[in-house]
């Protein structure tokens, strides 16, 4: 194989993970900065990661492969499913305790949730990505999404420094506590 044709053959192969890398940073971003900002993670991305869980669910117990591993997958992908289930039997005027644990399962579905559906979803996408790609650039693509997610929650913690009120209101979100009032 010639020179020219490894350097093509790594390019294909670096597209996928170039793809996944920015694709679920561009998801887990936005929860984390939420979670900085306004300190807790915002019904829309639960439900949206209950959506995508949901329907992962569903192929991970239809998918033909050995049922190993499977049952394990679709029980954490279930997550989401039991938080919103929680919500529908725990009142809101029950004891703090039981809301306090209420907002734990929100927060362990998405924190947990969220990472693991997209890889199954990346899985889905791409069935030889497991198999074929070397464990340092898997690590990679898990360091590079923690650190953006990181990032986005120190951001989010930090916001007044960089974002005023008025960009949250122009931007359709609630003001999140100690914004700062921008000048006009």
């Amino acid at each position: 194989m010639s020179e020219a044709s490894v350097k093509q053959e790594r390019a294909r192969r670096d597209v996928p993970v170039g793809v996944i890398m920015v694709g679920i940073s561009a998801i887990a971003w936005w929860p984390a900065f939420t979670l900085g900002a306004w300190d807790e993670i915002f019904f829309d991305d639960v439900l949206g990661l209950w959506a995508a869980s949901t329907a992962a669910f569903v192929f991970v117990l239809v998918e033909r492969r050995p049922v190993g591993g499977r049952l394990a997958r679709a029980f954490v992908l279930l997550l989401p499913s039991v938080w919103l289930l929680l919500n529908f039997v725990v009142e809101d005027d029950t004891t703090d305790l039981w809301v306090a644990l209420l907002d734990l399962a929100a927060i362990g579905a998405v924190l947990v949730g969220m990472p693991f559906t997209l890889w199954v979803l990346v899985r889905i996408v791409w069935p030889d990505f497991a198999g074929d790609t070397p464990r340092r650039t898997k690590w990679l693509i898990v360091l590079v999404v923690l650190g953006v997610t990181l990032g986005a929650f120190v951001l989010g913690i930090n916001h007044e420094y960089f974002l005023t009120c008025q960009d949250f209101a122009i931007s359709g979100n609630s003001e999140p506590p100690g914004c700062r009032p921008g000048t006009d």
